[in-house]
């Protein structure tokens, strides 16, 4: 009986401490402006919004944001707007409140951002992009580059985020491929081309259907065949017709 009592009045206390820090937390946003916009990100992400450019698209939503009251500031409204931007993933905008010295207040506007991850760099006349894992299109920018897979040649949007990314992210996924293909050229009618990275030969893919049970087929050539010191012996090796690997020698 006396451990219940001592629980109740435990959770009680809690219960107490809660309600008075929610109005202590209250109390000084009611007193406290926005003071300035703090942007956050992990640094070893590949692409990276300058964060000058993220306040200015902040305070493009509210000119007055700097100096604002904190209770009339819209974070959702921010939040919103900011993940509309195309090279991030996801935003959480929040408001900080410091203590400056022991009567003053000092507020903060802090965003964290997770930009997305690019997977392919698309360069072709209909557009010259990234794309994420999920099919986002993210814009080039002077601001950031990404050493990923270069795919060029005849690719529509569409044909990039329905037929290609799928294949480029079993690329990306296999450690193998990942270190060896650097290039995928898409030529007119459907057919790729695969460039490597080691030996002096392309790879005929025929279209990206099948292009699992085709990679499969191409690394066992690469095993039983490439190890053995021929890495330079074979122009090109095909694998446009089903269950076979065709290569020409030089």
């Amino acid at each position: 009986m006396i451990k219940k009592f001592a629980k109740i009045g435990g959770l009680l206390m809690l219960l107490v401490f809660l309600l008075v820090t929610l109005a202590f937390t209250s109390l000084k946003y009611k007193h406290v402006n926005c003071n300035d916009i703090q942007v956050n990100y992990n640094p070893e992400e590949v692409i990276k919004v300058n964060r000058a450019e993220l306040i200015n698209l902040v305070k493009s939503i509210d000119k007055d944001i700097i100096g604002k009251d904190f209770d009339s500031i819209n974070t959702v409204q921010i939040e919103e707007a900011v993940e509309k931007h195309e090279a991030i993933l996801k935003a959480e905008v929040y408001k900080v409140v410091t203590r400056t010295d022991s009567a003053t207040f000092k507020g903060v506007l802090a965003i964290n951002l997770k930009h997305r991850k690019p997977v392919v760099r698309v360069f072709s006349d209909k557009g010259n992009y990234y794309l994420d894992e999920f099919g986002g299109k993210i814009p080039v920018s002077t601001n950031y580059a990404a050493n990923v897979l270069v795919a060029t040649g005849d690719i529509s949007e569409e044909y990039a985020k329905e037929t290609l990314l799928p294949c480029v992210l079993t690329i990306e996924n296999d450690e193998f491929w990942n270190a060896q293909i650097e290039q995928i050229h898409v030529q007119k009618g459907g057919d790729v081309l695969l460039i490597p990275l080691v030996g002096d030969h392309t790879i005929e893919f025929g279209t990206l259907e099948n292009y699992e049970e085709k990679l499969r087929n191409m690394k066992a050539f690469y095993k039983q065949i490439m190890a053995k010191n021929n890495w330079n012996k074979y122009k090109t090796i095909s694998l446009k017709y089903k269950d076979q690997v065709i290569a020409k020698r030089r």
